[in-house]
C-alpha cells in the first residue's frame, strides 16, 4: 500500500485547502469557541466556532442581544486569528433570529466559512459583500434540501454552494429528522450520503464547480474517515470527539459528563425549538420529562422558531448552564457515541490517533 494512501487526502473547498480533512462541527452554547476553533485550524483541519446565544452571558444581552451578540462574534474570530493562520468557520443556525446580523458580521471579519444549518439557508449568498472571500456551506440531511438549496441560489443570486455538510441521525443536539426517522435504516448517513453526493454530481457538472460533500453525526473513528471518503465523501465533521479535549471551550464539569456516560444515557429530547435533539439523560432532562418544570417565558426570543410558550425551559439558558458546569439547571447535548470517550485529551493528540487508526484501517484493507 503506498505512503499517500496510508494518509488522509486534504479537503478543498474552493481555494481553502485543509491538510487534514475534518472539520470540527460547531457546538453551541459555548462549547466550540476560539480555543478549540483555532486548536483544530492548528492541525490541519477546519476549526469552527459556533454563534447560538454567543454574549448570553454578558449583562447587556438582555436588553440589546443582537449587538452584543455581534460584539462577541468579533471578538471570537479576532481571539481565534491571533492563535491560528490555520482555516477557521462559524456555524449559524438558520433559526436564530439574529441570523442575518451574525452572517454579516461574520463576513465583514473575513472568516473563511460559514456553516449554516437548523433549516435552510436559502438567502445565505445575499449576505456576502463585494470580493468576499467567505466560503458558504449548509448543513442538510437529504438530496432534496441539496437539490432546492442549489437552484435557489442559482436563480436567485448566482451562486453555487462551495460544499455541503450532510448531517446523519447519529449526532448531537439539534437533528434535521423526524423522531420517526432517527432508528430508519433508511435515513441513516451510509444511505443519505451516496443520495446527496449522486444529485450534487449533477449540478457539478452543469455549473462546472466542484462542491464537496463531507459526512457527519457519528463518526468517531479513522476507520470510520476512511468509511465515508470510500463513499465519496471529501471529508468529515466531527463534534462530540472534541468536546472532551483540554481546547474545548466548555467547562471541565461539562466535558466530565462525556466521560462519565453510558450507553443507556444518551437519549432524544424534545427541544423548545421544535426539532428532537440527542443529548446526555440528566436530573434536569428527567424533571422536565415528569413535568416538574413549569412553563418558560421567553425575554429573549433568539430562536424563531422556539415553542417558548409551551416550553419548560429555556434552552439556551439550559444549554449556557451547561456549558458553566452548572449541570443541575441544564444539560449537554452529545452525539450518540459519546459514551465511548473515557478521557481528556489534547487536540494534537486526538488528530494524531485519528491519522494513526485511519492509517490501520488502509493497511488492514477494512
Amino acid at each position: 500500500m503506498s505512503a499517500v494512501l496510508e494518509t488522509m487526502p486534504e479537503l478543498i473547498i474552493g481555494d481553502l485547502r485543509a491538510k487534514t480533512p475534518i472539520i470540527q462541527g460547531g457546538m453551541g452554547v459555548g462549547v466550540s469557541l476560539s480555543s478549540l476553533a483555532s486548536a483544530v485550524a492548528n492541525e490541519g483541519g477546519i476549526g469552527v466556532m459556533a454563534v447560538a446565544a454567543l454574549g448570553f452571558d454578558r449583562p447587556e444581552y438582555k436588553t440589546n442581544p443582537v449587538e452584543t451578540g455581534k460584539a462577541a462574534l468579533r471578538e471570537e474570530i479576532q481571539k481565534a486569528k491571533k492563535l491560528t493562520k490555520g482555516i477557521l468557520g462559524v456555524n449559524i443556525m438558520v433559526a436564530l433570529s439574529s441570523f442575518s446580523e451574525m452572517v454579516k458580521t461574520a463576513v465583514a471579519e473575513e472568516i473563511d466559512v460559514i456553516f449554516a444549518g437548523a433549516g435552510l439557508p436559502l438567502d445565505l449568498p445575499q449576505y456576502l459583500s463585494k470580493g468576499a472571500k467567505t466560503k458558504l456551506v449548509p448543513i442538510i440531511s437529504s438530496a432534496r434540501a441539496a437539490e432546492i438549496i442549489i437552484k435557489k441560489w442559482v436563480a436567485k443570486y448566482d451562486y453555487v454552494p462551495d460544499a455541503f455538510v450532510v448531517e446523519g441521525p447519529l449526532a448531537g443536539g439539534h437533528l434535521g429528522f423526524r423522531k420517526e426517522e432517527i432508528d430508519d435504516p433508511e435515513y441513516s448517513l451510509d444511505k443519505i450520503i451516496p443520495q446527496v453526493i449522486a444529485k450534487v454530481r449533477e449540478y457539478e457538472e452543469k455549473y462546472n464547480k466542484m462542491i464537496p460533500v463531507i459526512a457527519a453525526g457519528g463518526i468517531y473513528t479513522g476507520s470510520d474517515i476512511l468509511h465515508y471518503l470510500r463513499l465519496g465523501a471529501a471529508g468529515v465533521q466531527m463534534g462530540t470527539r472534541f468536546v472532551a479535549t483540554h481546547e474545548c471551550d466548555a467547562s471541565a464539569a461539562f466535558k466530565q459528563t462525556y466521560i462519565d456516560c453510558k450507553e443507556e444515557d444518551i437519549m432524544i429530547i424534545h427541544s423548545p425549538v421544535g426539532l428532537p435533539g440527542r443529548a446526555i439523560k440528566n436530573e434536569f432532562l428527567e424533571q422536565s420529562e415528569a413535568g416538574k418544570k413549569h412553563p418558560f417565558h421567553c425575554p429573549f426570543q433568539c430562536i424563531k422558531t422556539c415553542e417558548y410558550e409551551k416550553s419548560p425551559y429555556c434552552i439556551a439558558l439550559a444549554l449556557m448552564n451547561a456549558q458553566k458546569g452548572i449541570l443541575k439547571n441544564g444539560f449537554a447535548f452529545a452525539g450518540q457515541n459519546a459514551y465511548r470517550i473515557k478521557e481528556i485529551v489534547s487536540v494534537h493528540e486526538l488528530i494524531e490517533s485519528l491519522k494513526g487508526e485511519y492509517r490501520d484501517a488502509v493497511l488492514s484493507g477494512i
